[in-house]
């Protein structure tokens, strides 16, 4: 599967390192902060009001991308919920700390709980990426604050 191209906004920030033309007539949808979408639980909300302030804040939040930045909530929620309850089992099971559990069956496997945990938290990260909220994509950055008034400067037709 090819790489996905980089935004044309993270290339913006980050200084047009490529050197490559940028694209005369990308869409811009507005930039807005989306409403979390009503079916996001307890968590997934609770992230999601943590990070949209900071992302609108760096330019990285438009109208459309609600329903990515959903599946990234929820991915986080699903991760959260699978780790408490490992922490909820692990309280009983002294022998394993719950990471592996036994079948009707009498076999030992590993305990489901852990591969939903781990693809949650591989599936967030991922989408974290397409934001900028990893590390190595945060380093790669370089933020113009909203309150600077460069009516001249490219950057900014694209934010």
């Amino acid at each position: 599967m090819p790489k996905p191209r980089k935004p044309t906004a993270l290339r913006l920030v980050e200084g047009n390192r490529s050197r490559r033309p940028l694209p005369k007539n990308e869409p811009k949808p507005r930039r807005v902060i989306p409403k979390p979408p009503a079916h996001l639980d307890a968590y997934a909300v609770e992230e999601w009001n943590y990070i949209t302030p900071e992302l609108d804040a760096i330019g990285l939040l438009t109208s459309i991308d609600g329903t990515t930045l959903a599946a990234y909530c929820v991915c986080v929620s699903r991760w959260r919920q699978a780790e408490e309850a490992i922490q909820r089992m692990k309280a009983r099971d002294k022998l394993t700390s719950a990471l592996m559990i036994k079948t009707t069956n009498g076999n030992a496997i590993q305990n489901p709980l852990i591969g939903v945990a781990n693809r949650a938290m591989v599936m967030a990260i991922r989408f974290a990426g397409e934001f900028g909220m990893s590390p190595a994509a945060r380093a790669r950055l370089e933020a113009i604050p909203h309150d600077v008034d460069t009516p001249n400067d490219r950057k900014e037709s694209y934010f």
